[in-house]
């Protein structure tokens, strides 16, 4: 199959995952928004997420951009995500330091019953409300202290979240190709030295798109990290153009990918489906349960054991393994429910009569290995031709303010010292 077909194939599939229609693709402008004498001397990073880029996809597809530039700079075996390894809760662990279970962000979805309201990424307007979100964003760190940032697409990015928008910043679409998204990152850095943003973050969804929709073992999958990989370079040879001085990269995604087994999926359990007892979400590689009598949690557990396949585990969430940090006294807006079914990789759980994508996440990273990220990180901040153990992706947060000159001023799961070593300085 030639590149081209392949490339027409890939655009056509991603319009699935696509939110075209009636997008607004404005730049919003804060205004009145300026740098600090002092911001104005700071370092710049432009944090680079896409999705679902496993920890392997760089060497297994030869990204000769992302293998030269991290190559000379920083190259992490791999990133742990933090659980479950899903979209919208691990980018906002990246942007707050915080594990999912601590910021609020505990799934794609999920149905906060204080707030007696659900919460979808899907939902613009939940999206936009940065009531949803625990923690305190780089963006909005930086815009505290003085220093311009801005947001292509990253989630949360649009909201109010942490008490801050960035500068600049896009309601979330996917109308614009990697190209242009570079464009606009670099007119952003063409800005005047007040105006001009220190930190920007920038989102590319079509390596996730490609692997769910084909799966991570195909031409498509490798079409779509060429198509982001070009999009690096681009951007790297432009910004360099510039002539900025300590202009720093940190390239990151937030889970990997696994082949999954929609064929025979795994049943959901038929005592769940009265509405009157329980309530019950589905991500496919999680099942979260919501008892309604907390009187019956442990008989509902029991029966639930008792009746479960080898295909899969179910743990009262304050009996679930502590490093995943999930439990019950981790939970603090109390949106994870008290009854989990982990399904074992590549087992899912599906409905009666609902499809499936090829490829997913949301596993145990420890467990299933498929689900680990990639970190890397240029520039003249980092040291060069450095190769350093896994660790966990709260740690990139300290580490980015750390660049930047920004104080901390909240708890966070993160620690500077993780990741300090890769530091110059």
């Amino acid at each position: 199959m030639k590149r081209g077909l392949q490339f027409l194939l890939l655009i056509l599939s991603l319009t699935v995952f696509a939110q075209k229609e009636n997008a607004d693709t404005a730049q919003v402008v804060i205004p009145d928004r300026h740098n600090s004498v002092e911001a104005q001397t700071k370092p710049y990073v432009i944090m680079i997420s896409t999705d679902g880029f496993r920890y392997d996809y760089a060497k297994k597809y030869n990204a000769e951009n992302l293998l030269k530039l991290s190559n000379g700079g920083v190259q992490a075996k791999a990133m742990i995500p933090s659980y479950p390894s899903i979209t919208f809760p691990n980018h906002w662990t990246l942007m707050t330091g915080l594990y999912p279970s601590h910021h609020g962000l505990i799934d794609n979805f999920f149905y906060d019953y204080k707030r007696k309201q659900s919460y979808a990424m899907s939902n613009k307007q939940n999206a936009e409300d940065g009531s949803w979100y625990g923690g305190t964003p780089l963006w909005a760190l930086a815009e505290k202290q003085g220093m311009v940032s801005a947001s292509l697409m990253w989630v949360g990015s649009a909201s109010e979240a942490g008490g801050k928008r960035p500068t600049y910043y896009y309601p979330y679409h996917e109308k614009f190709t990697p190209s242009e998204k570079v464009e606009k990152v670099v007119n952003w850095l063409k800005l005047p030295v007040d105006k001009r943003p220190h930190f920007i973050s920038l989102y590319f969804p079509e390596v996730d798109g490609s692997g769910h929709h084909f799966g991570p073992d195909t031409q498509e999958t490798e079409t779509a990290v060429h198509l982001v990989d070009n999009a690096i370079g681009e951007l790297v040879q432009k910004v360099n153009a510039l002539g900025l001085k300590n202009v720093n990269f940190v390239f990151v995604s937030d889970h990997g990918m696994i082949k999954v087994d929609g064929g025979n999926p795994l049943e959901i359990p038929a005592m769940l489906f009265n509405k009157d007892k329980f309530d019950y979400y589905n991500s496919q590689t999680l099942l979260r349960i919501y008892v309604k009598n907390p009187a019956e949690v442990k008989s509902t557990y029991k029966e639930l054991k008792a009746n479960k396949t080898e295909d899969y585990e179910v743990y009262l969430d304050k009996k679930l393994p502590k490093y995943l940090h999930f439990a019950t006294k981790d939970d603090k807006y109390n949106r994870i429910g008290q009854i989990l079914l982990i399904p074992k990789a590549p087992k899912i759980f599906l409905e009666k009569g609902k499809k499936t994508s090829v490829g997913k996440h949301g596993y145990n990273p420890k467990e299933v290995p498929e689900m680990k990220a990639t970190f890397f990180a240029w520039g003249p901040e980092f040291k060069n031709n450095l190769e350093i153990d896994e660790f966990q992706n709260i740690n990139v947060y300290p580490l980015i303010a750390e660049i930047l000159g920004l104080k901390i001023d909240q708890p966070i799961d993160g620690k500077l010292k993780v990741l300090k070593e890769i530091l110059k300085k």
